[in-house]
């Protein structure tokens, strides 16, 4: 970490889109980091960004941002087909890295990434930013201390009708479009909390569009032992967006949407017993980067809350679903 404040992050971002001026509107209410740099493909855009965010330097290229000496920790936000070398760019030149979920495109890639952190033993994590939401940590809780009995089965959907769109972000084969890796992980990491991330079966269904991507699905994971999750998501359908977890001794309930839920409830025996509410003003994302600071701050090289086996895991029951619907993307 920069010498100067051994308690304050400073960042650099990496991406000027629409999800890195989330991230770093965010980082105004993380309590040990600030948004010290930006980096992209213009200096204009570069310029622009950080004159909306407050942000001190701008780089028009990321090989700037990432050698930046000052940067301690790189935040990557550009679409998921360019996370693999961006992630490597940054690690080699020895930063810490949060970036974007899907990881990577496959297992394969983020494989590869995750060897050459573990090797030079830099931090890495994926911006999983739901799994540090006030509300998914309370669910964690109640969890871990029984309250709903033995899980047996996890219901999650994401889903939303986008505008049609070939050439963008969601629907563009080139750009890795499509639900699974886009909306799709949300639920399967949700159901890889609760239950782990290595189902024994994996069944799936999916609605591949003209552009060759997948527009919905329905995933069924099976765990063994009656244990199954009910996993859905789309990009061009809406659905009802909150998760349930039930046991058998009652059940719980992630209210508004699994993403960013402000509250979430729990039923024993069929009685409402405990209601979580979160009145924070922050969007979210302060949290995953608050995260990684206390995983700075404490020597680690990888997140107890999202592992880095973790990722992998999920990577590879996307890569396995992808593989039931013959679904591949360009380069692979």
């Amino acid at each position: 970490m920069a010498e100067d404040n051994a308690y304050t992050i400073k960042w650099g971002i990496l991406s000027t889109g629409w999800i890195a001026h989330q991230f770093a509107t965010d980082l105004a209410h993380a309590s040990n980091g600030v948004a010290y740099a930006v980096g992209s493909r213009s200096q204009e855009s570069a310029d622009k960004f950080a004159a909306d965010h407050g942000i001190p330097v701008a780089y028009a290229t990321y090989e700037d941002l990432v050698n930046d000496p000052e940067v301690d920790a790189v935040y990557i936000g550009t679409p998921h087909p360019f996370h693999r070398e961006n992630a490597l760019l940054a690690l080699r030149a020895g930063k810490a890295v949060l970036c974007e979920k899907p990881f990577t495109v496959n297992s394969a890639e983020l494989e590869e990434v995750v060897a050459y952190a573990r090797e030079h033993k830099l931090f890495l994590m994926e911006a999983m930013w739901s799994r540090y939401i006030p509300a998914h940590v309370k669910v964690r809780e109640w969890l871990a201390a029984g309250r709903i009995g033995e899980v047996r089965l996890v219901k999650a959907d994401l889903g939303f009708r986008a505008d049609w769109n070939p050439e963008g972000r969601l629907l563009n084969p080139a750009l890795g479009g499509g639900a699974l890796l886009d909306v799709g992980i949300y639920p399967v990491s949700f159901a890889s909390m609760v239950l782990g991330p290595h189902p024994e079966k994996v069944s799936s269904t999916v609605h591949i569009g003209e552009t060759g991507v997948d527009e919905h699905f329905s995933l069924l994971l099976s765990y063994g032992d009656g244990v199954s999750a009910s996993l859905n998501g789309g990009v061009r359908l809406n659905m009802h967006e909150e998760a349930y977890v039930y046991g058998t001794e009652g059940h719980i309930v992630v209210k508004g949407t699994l993403v960013n839920p402000k509250s979430a409830e729990l039923y024993v025996n069929g009685e409402l017993a405990e209601i979580f509410e979160d009145d924070r003003a922050s969007v979210g994302y302060a949290f995953e980067a608050e995260e990684v600071g206390r995983c700075l701050q404490a020597g680690l090289t990888e997140s107890p809350v999202m592992t880095l086996d973790e990722s992998l895991a999920i990577m590879k029951l996307l890569d396995t679903v992808r593989a039931q619907w013959g679904l591949k993307y360009p380069g692979e």
